[in-house]
Formats: structure tokens, sequence, C-alpha cells
């Protein structure tokens, strides 16, 4: 398997370069498409706006998530503009209030192999940003690579860490994450604090090892000892022990009000994300 189709989100035009760089660097690399759509978000919340005013809150923030629209989509272009000439791409733009865009999101993420986005925490980085994330992944079904300021330096991560604790989630992850994995030099399966009892407790990351190593993947297990107190601490500084260039990690998310909320472990470990994410659900 290889990414044929990828989608990058720009709701901003804060940051695009290394998300863009990223994509296009991947689509090359695995001779694909890169779809990319420049999203102006109505943010209006207006169960909070005085009577009668409603109309008119809704038609100024309308205009102003147009106007915020083109001008992603000129930075955007921009920077698919400075991408190899070898480069496949095609650009759309769409607006939208916030309370309809996962439907937006999820409608273009469904058919992409591949969604790239950026660090939805940090500076010019809104409620929307996570709000695509969640999209793409809960809705869209699809796996997601989040790309860190500093960026991807390679289409091709020599270092790979798989977190792993025996859920579907992570399962997914993995098997998305094929690409990647077959062609790096190095994978780490890391596992903290087993459980004592359950169907690896006597070798923890063993079976998911054996089915990677028959698909070509040069994988090894390492088990570490939850000596900090959050898990994503532990993982954090074990990718910077490694030196790896990405980490791939089941997301987690619960429902409210009929929105899928990334969750803690998911959150905790992309806001201190040095490195490439891949997640999927």
């Amino acid at each position: 398997m290889a990414y044929k189709s990828l989608l990058t989100v720009a709701t901003s035009i804060h940051g695009l370069l290394p998300v863009v760089s990223a994509a296009a660097q991947i689509a090359i690399a695995n001779d694909a498409h890169l779809d990319s759509l420049s999203l102006g978000v109505d943010r209006t919340q207006i169960g909070y706006s005085y009577v009668g005013s409603g109309a008119v809150m809704i038609a100024a923030a309308m205009e102003r998530a147009e106007e915020e629209a083109r001008a992603t989509a000129k930075a955007l272009s921009a920077a698919l503009g400075a991408q190899s000439p070898d480069l496949r791409s095609a650009t759309d733009s769409a607006v939208t209030q916030l309370g309809a865009l996962t439907d937006v999101v999820a409608a273009r993420a469904r058919y992409a192999d591949l969604v790239v986005l950026p660090l939805p925490y940090g500076e010019n980085r809104g409620v929307e940003d996570e709000a695509v994330i969640e999209a793409a992944l809960f809705e869209g079904m699809a796996p997601v690579l989040i790309v860190p300021p500093k960026g991807m330096p390679t289409a091709d991560p020599r270092r790979v860490v798989v977190a792993w604790n025996q859920s579907r989630e992570a399962l997914v992850a993995t098997r998305r994450a094929m690409p990647f994995l077959r062609r790096a030099e190095a994978v780490s399966i890391v596992v903290i604090d087993p459980p004592t009892h359950g169907p690896e407790r006597s070798d923890p990351g063993g079976l998911l090892c054996q089915m990677l190593v028959r698909h070509g993947v040069r994988a090894e297990v390492t088990v570490l000892a939850r000596t900090l107190p959050r898990v994503s601490d532990v993982l954090a500084r074990h990718l910077r022990d490694t030196n790896a260039d990405l980490l791939v990690m089941g997301a987690y998310g619960h429902s409210r009000f009929r929105e899928a909320i990334l969750g803690g472990a998911t959150r905790d470990m992309l806001e201190k994300a040095e490195v490439p994410v891949l997640l999927a659900h």
C-alpha cells in the first residue's frame, strides 16, 4: 500500500509552508496527488447576540470568513508554487460556520489516504484547527499526519516510534502508517507499563512486531516503565532520547454534544509534539 491521495486543509495564512512542504514531499515520494482546501470559518456564536442583531452579525461574520478564505487561498497557492514542479496538486476553497465545519472537512477526508495538518495548539492557532483534525479523524475516518512548526525534514522518516497499548486505535494507526514503516530504517514498538494480565502479558508487543516483520519492517519492541506522571511524558522523553523522526499512535476521543473531542492522551501528546505525529482512529 502507498499513499496515493493526500489532503491538506488551511484555516489561516500562518504556518502554511512547513505543512505544505511535508505534504508535497510525501506526495512526490509516493507518486501521489495532493488536494488542498482553503477554509474560511465563521466563528460567531449567535446564541450570545442581542435580539434582532443576529442577521447583521451573520452577514458580517460570513463576509469576514470569505475574506480570510481568499487570503488563505492566496498564501496556500504561494506555498504550493514553492514546491517541486513534479508535484501534482489541486486547490479548492470553502466558507463555513464553525458548527458545520465537520461536514465540510469530513466529506473530503473520506477520500484521502492521508490528511496532513498543522499542530493545532500554539501561536496563531484557533479552535477551528482542532476541529479540522477531529473531523478528519472521527468523521472522515482518515489517518492524520500532524506536522510541528519546524516541519518534516524528509518524506521517509528513518526512526519511527509506534505507541502500542493493544488497543484497536493503536492497531489501526499502525496499519495506516505502513508506507512509512516499511521504508524506515528502524521501528520501535514502545510499550509503557504493560498489564500483568492479558493476552500479551508474556510478550508485550510481540504479535505486532511479528506482523510488521512479515511485512518487511525492521521492528523491535521496547518496554518502558512509567517513571513520569503521564504516559505522554514518558513517550516524549523516549522520542528525544532516540532522536525519532515520527510517532505513530492511536487517536482517542469521546462524544460530547455530538462533537468528537480529542481525548486526554492524544491532546497531551500533541501539545508537546516536537516530531510529526501520525494519528488514526
